[in-house]
Formats: C-alpha cells, structure tokens, sequence
C-alpha cells in the first residue's frame, strides 16, 4: 500500500511538472522594465491563475536589437519578444518568428481585424501575420499656439494642405527674424511623410528606389524650399538637435513629431501652450501621409510550448490592457476599438495630440517604418541630400543625383 502511495505521488509530481510551463518573455529595459512588470503582476498573472502557465520577464537593458538576433541564432531567446518594425523583416526572413495565422482562427479573443489595419500590415509577410502590434505612433504637425496667437495667424487645422499651412507659418515667421515656422529635421523619418503624401513609393515595382519621381521631388522642393525662404530652420541652426528641443525653445512654430514630443515637452518647456493636428493633405492628391513607428509581440519559432506562449500574447495585447496602457499615457493603443476611447475626448492638449497621433496611423498614404534588408542604410543617402540644400552645399538636382547614385550602388543597381 506505500509502495502504491509513493508510486502515486510520483506520477502526481512528474504529471504537475509536465504541465507546468514557463514562457519567458523579452523586452527592452529601462523604463519599460517597471512598466511590463505591473502589467504582468496586474493582468497576466491573475488571468493565469490554475492554468499551469507561468510568466517570467527579462528585460534587456543593453543593445536589444542585437540580444534577440543573438539569442534566436544561439537558441536562448524567450518565447515572446518585441520585434521593432524596423528591423522585424529579417527575423522574420530568418524563419525565427512564428507565423500566428493558425493560432489567430482559433482564438475567440484575439483577432487580427481587432487592431489597426496598417499596423498588421506592418509585421504581415506573403499574407501571414508574424507580430501583433502593442502600440505605436505616427507623426503629427505640433504647434505653439502662444506664437499664432502673437502673430495673429489661425492656428494649423486638419484642413490645411501644403499650401495653406505654407502660408500661415509664413506669416508666424514674418514676426521677428528669429522665428521661424517650422523645424526641418534633414531626415526621412520625418519628410517621408510628406512624400508618401505626394504618392512616393520607396521601392517601385522592380525593387529599387526612384528619386526622380515627380512625387519625391515635389516633396523634398517643398520641404527644402523653406530653409531657403527662412519660413523653415533645421534645429541644429538654432543650436537644437532635434524639432521637439527647436518647439521647446520657442524659436519654431510648429515641427513634425510623435506622441514622444508630449514628455519631453512636459520636462523642457512645461509652460508651453501646444496644440497637434494631423499632416498636412498634398494639395493636387488630397492625401496625407504618415509612416508608423511601432512595436509588436512576436512569438519564438523554436518554442517550445508554443500555445501557451499565444495565450500569453492574446492577455499582453488585451483590450484590458491596452486600456490600462492608454489611461497612463504610456502609449497609444492599436486596437481599433479604442479610437472613440473617453481618455481621447478629455478636454487637455496631451489627450488631443494623442488622439491626432492615434488617427494618423489610418489616414492617407500610411506606410512603415523600414525599408527591407537595407535599413537605416537607405535612408542615409536621402537624409545628407536633405541637409546638403538646406545648408546650401548643394544644388536639389545635385543633392539628389548624388543621392540616386548611393541608393544605386547600395541596391546593386
């Protein structure tokens, strides 16, 4: 009879450690650190509860980039991740993220039309979709409504084109030689924008990059255009590294920014009275355009308890959770559902320039953050034309045939 009891226990012992599993779950460190972990200790624990699932959060605090593709190849890596839209393509390529169609049809929880369409596409290859995404930003025009008000211009709207929005930070910049009217970061991370708007692609059909598209061209004249006019300054000329520190500093009426500008103007310019709308619309195609900046929850090929892993994810990208996220300011959410959220409708700039940040992720001409194999290598070519006319070093048609040449030496052309 003990003999039969300890066999018993045994198979009790070895039958609770098989269905025991522990998803590790990497992420970025630092501030984020603090963050995931009430969130787990709030919702994934809890939801968790008599499943035999446990969590474990390891943030990286170093290079995380680098950690993940590391501990992917080496077989180390945890069974969820944050895969950055920038450089999600090639592990994606790679074969180490799961793709999670099968487990999406399953699901009565989660369900990829749940969330933002633009942001799925973002981590969606050959029409499998490698990544749900957590949350986001998109660029948005942030303007100091005390110099408008100086000035006596009407405030930008989310009606204005290209045109209109010219004329009024003419007029704000026309009030002393030292104002300007828009901050003009000599990158593509923020004029892209502005040529997605006039209908410019960053690869075309044969796969490589045109610059002389009438499209492109309209854009980068109209956003050089304005250092050579003085409408415009790029913040390093006026001692600033980038348009959130040149809006700050009251020098500028208005840059091109995320959500990320709202914290940093609480710290540096805690007095500042700001405003945000959407881009500008191209005034011949009507549209706006916008590039995601975001974030998604991969799951680990090698895994090797991969439905549990999924359940983990469906808690981590919760309505719930989402809510909670977006009630602390800590990011905009991608699910679709919360765009009519009450946090929006709050009446202070923070929730407005948020909601406007939200919007412009399903507005216009909206296209990811990345650019294939090439990565911050395409767009170098294009930020130093940026700031070759604006600095007047070079000519447009100089800068930009300079540019092509790069760009077709980088792609094998």
């Amino acid at each position: 009879m003990k003999r039969f009891c300890l066999a018993l226990v045994m198979v009790l012992l070895v039958t609770s450690a098989a269905a025991a599993q522990q998803i590790r779950i990497g992420g970025h460190g630092g501030n984020d650190t603090i963050i995931v972990e009430e969130m787990i200790e709030l919702f994934v624990r809890p939801a968790l509860e008599g499943t035999g699932i446990t969590v474990q959060y390891e943030p990286v605090a170093d290079d995380y980039q680098r950690f993940i593709v590391n501990a992917l190849s080496a077989g180390t890596a945890p069974d969820l991740f944050y895969m950055d839209i920038f450089w999600a393509g090639s592990l994606i390529r790679s074969g180490a993220v799961e793709p999670l169609n099968d487990y999406l049809e399953k699901s009565t929880v989660l369900k990829a039309e749940d969330f933002i369409p633009s942001l799925v596409d973002a981590f969606t290859v050959d029409g499998q979709v490698y990544g749900i995404p957590k949350d986001f930003n998109t660029l948005a025009l942030f303007y100091n409504k005390d110099l408008f008000d100086y000035a006596g211009v009407e405030y930008p709207s989310n009606d204005d084109t290209w045109d209109t929005l010219y004329e009024k930070l003419e007029k704000v910049a026309s009030i002393d030689p030292d104002i300007y009217g828009l901050a003009l970061q000599p990158e593509f991370a923020r004029f892209g924008a502005l040529a997605y708007a006039a209908g410019f692609t960053p690869f075309n059909a044969e796969g490589k990059t045109d610059l002389s598209d009438p499209a492109f061209v309209d854009a980068f004249k109209w956003y050089t255009g304005m250092a050579e006019t003085g409408v415009g300054v790029m913040p390093a000329d006026i001692s600033q590294g980038w348009g959130g520190g040149a809006l700050a500093s009251e020098q500028v009426a208005a840059a091109l920014e995320g959500a990320w500008i709202i914290g940093a103007l609480k710290g540096d310019a805690p007095n500042l009275q700001y405003g945000a709308t959407l881009m500008p619309k191209h005034p011949e195609t009507g549209q706006r355009g916008n590039l995601i900046f975001t974030v998604a929850w991969g799951m680990n090929a090698a895994s090797p308890n991969k439905d549990a892993a999924f359940r983990v994810l469906e808690i981590l990208t919760s309505e719930e959770v989402q809510q909670w996220v977006l009630e602390r300011g800590l990011a905009i959410p991608s699910r679709e559902a919360l765009a009519d959220n009450p946090y929006f409708q709050q009446d202070h700039a923070e929730a407005h320039a948020n909601h406007v940040v939200f919007l412009g992720a399903s507005d216009g001409n909206v296209l990811p953050y990345s650019f294939g194999t090439y990565g911050g290598d395409w767009m170098q070519p294009i930020d130093q034309a940026l700031a070759a006319v604006m600095s007047k070093q070079a000519t447009v048609e100089e800068a930009l045939q300079q540019a092509q040449a790069q760009l077709d030496a980088l792609m094998g052309r």
